[in-house]
């Protein structure tokens, strides 16, 4: 039985996984977004989300303990000085796991795992679907009502005119 055993070992010894998992949160913050399996994707969520929190107050202390884990001296200055700022007034929740479908060799399950703040076409349709009304009736009345007069002036100045 499974009981209160958390993480998922993802077949490999403890050494292995640690590497495994420090290089993909390596590549993670360099790149911004990864394609790897789902079980890889939601393992890396709960390795890389502390690390981008202990990022968000920059000491020589967190340096050392991100460093500890990631062994990669460009994520950390990328993850210190790009990523911590830009995600610094979200309370949590820094990746976003998408899945993309099924691998074409053996058939597995794979995701896109990105940092939310990241992702330029995401933040774009945000933006977009911020703008629309929902009331959409009421819109469309008060476009027509705008147009009517504005269409009726043009017209009751050229009868003045004859």
């Amino acid at each position: 039985m499974r009981h209160n055993k958390a993480i998922n070992h993802l077949g490999r010894q403890s050494g292995h996984r640690k590497a495994l998992l420090a290089n993909m949160a390596t590549s993670l913050i360099l790149n911004k977004r990864i394609t790897t399996t789902v079980a890889k994707a939601k393992a890396l969520k709960s390795y890389v989300e502390p690390l981008i929190t202990k990022s968000m107050d920059d000491t020589t202390h967190n340096r050392r303990v991100v460093f500890s884990y990631l062994k990669n001296k460009e994520a950390i200055t990328e993850l210190f000085r790009t990523i911590a700022p830009k995600v610094a007034d979200r309370p949590g929740g820094y990746t976003r796991v998408l899945h993309v479908g099924f691998r074409q060799g053996d058939a597995a399950e794979m995701a896109l795992i990105e940092l939310v703040d990241f992702n330029e076409a995401a933040l774009a349709t945000s933006a977009k679907a911020a703008k629309k009304t929902t009331r959409r009736s009421k819109a469309k009345k008060a476009e027509a009502a705008a147009e009517a007069p504005a269409a009726e002036a043009p017209a009751a100045e050229e009868a003045k005119a004859e």
